[in-house]
């Protein structure tokens, strides 16, 4: 296991943070940086047609080794960290045989890892624990999925005796800013589905997610000297904190879980002139999720009807774009990836934790681009900050249901009649 902690590091301690306020492919330079490393690394271990293209998206292919037809499977992660949280200068430290109490992810700022609040932690107790200093992200999304997917090739080249069919492995940029499957070539991939590493706990595995829109609501304002302001002044950050207060206040994220749909202001920023107001739109039902969208056209119009005569234009002017949409509807059809990916698990006695994705992942975008992507756990916990954390041995075991996946595949008739779990509903 020493040989995956070591790999992960390697990959961790490269600043890859993306940036979207940027227009280029990728979004900042750096990540070319562990781009560049991962090709040299593919080809090291015995990997066939390693490409990069201009935009940094990585392909490789491990080929066949058996003689009747197999369908070609692929693995896709993404190797940019998120914006939300400091990327640079990671210095991941390593807990050994965890025992089940506080971390101190830095003494001199009292920064605590705790299982009285992460009580996630104490299913790993007496494993190898990997944090970070307290002071950035450790990058275990999706770090810790590229490095699965690597020693999972790097081990089947190592044991031609486990039979397999063609494996195509993607490594994507941007995907933390929602870009990530933008130039992803789907038919230069040529697989007939994939799975992403991109999940959290071990056990996970996700074929659904969110339907998701963006929303940029722009509040126009009037400023006059406060002392003669009656009838006069309009204060556009106050109109935006009205038109907060018009949204369901019960959902949001911090009020909602399962399959329940939010509203998410993010990013306000403005003076009495001008508010510009950022917020995402969730669900995972369709009509409910144009429901949402109706809802913000609804709010704009009331706010422009009631400041019409004294602005004397729109008011509130609402940008709402479409991001993502529910993978589900694309997979349902052939749904036996899904079973493959729950047998491997069963089979390696990991629990399979079937439950919806509170977000998206490049599968979303991959599968209405004809290339159905259910997503798999990679082992982290609390990604994008500085509790973030992930056991080495979830590393192994998402390493272990990549090859079990591959195996899995190239058993003939496995398609004709997929094998149904005992205790599916």
């Amino acid at each position: 296991m020493q040989h995956i902690i070591d790999r992960f590091i390697s990959y961790v301690t490269i600043d890859t943070e993306s940036d979207p306020n940027s227009q280029t492919t990728p979004s900042t330079e750096k990540q070319w940086n562990l781009a560049n490393k991962l090709v040299e690394e593919l080809k090291t271990i015995g990997l066939q047609d390693v490409t990069i293209d201009d935009k940094a998206y990585i392909m490789a292919t491990l080929p066949g080794n058996v003689d009747h037809e197999v369908p070609t499977i692929g693995f896709v992660s993404h190797f940019d960290t998120s914006p939300d949280f400091s990327g640079a200068n990671v210095k991941p430290q390593i807990i050994e045989n965890y025992d089940g109490k506080d971390i101190v992810l830095n003494a001199e700022k009292n920064i605590i890892l705790s299982p009285d609040y992460f009580k996630d932690l104490l299913q790993y107790k007496g494993q190898t624990i990997i944090t970070t200093d307290g002071t950035t992200l450790l990058g275990a999304d999706d770090k810790a999925g590229i490095t699965e997917i690597v020693s999972a090739m790097e081990y089947l080249i190592q044991h031609p005796e486990i039979k397999h069919g063609k494996i195509r492995i993607g490594f994507t940029p941007d995907e933390e800013i929602g870009r990530g499957a933008h130039h992803f070539d789907v038919e230069k991939f040529g697989a007939q589905w994939a799975y992403t590493m991109d999940g959290s706990q071990i056990g996970e595995l996700e074929y659904e997610n969110f339907n998701a829109a963006g929303a940029k609501i722009t509040f126009k304002g009037k400023s006059v000297h406060p002392g003669y302001a009656k009838g006069k002044m309009i204060n556009s950050m106050l109109i935006a904190n009205d038109f907060i207060n018009e949204l369901p206040k019960r959902e949001t994220p911090q009020e909602t879980k399962g399959y329940e749909g939010f509203f998410h202001v993010h990013h306000i920023k403005g003076n009495i002139e001008e508010t510009i107001l950022e917020l995402i739109i969730r669900d995972h039902n369709k009509k409910k999720f144009e429901k949402r969208k109706e809802l913000i056209e609804k709010i704009t119009k009331k706010f422009n009807k009631k400041f019409a005569k004294q602005y004397g234009e729109d008011i509130v002017t609402a940008e709402v774009k479409d991001q993502y949409y529910n993978m589900k509807e694309k997979v349902l059809p052939v749904k036996h990836i899904v079973d493959i990916a729950e047998k491997a698990m069963r089979e390696l006695n990991i629990k399979p934790i079937i439950k919806p994705i509170r977000g998206g992942t490049d599968g979303s975008q991959l599968s209405f681009m004809g290339l159905p992507c259910p997503n798999i756990f990679a082992g982290g916990h609390n990604f994008h900050g500085k509790y973030e954390y992930v056991p080495a041995e979830s590393i192994q075991k998402a390493t272990d249901v990549i090859v079990k996946i591959a195996e899995l595949t190239a058993i003939p008739g496995i398609f004709d009649t997929p094998e149904k779990p005992k205790g599916r509903r």
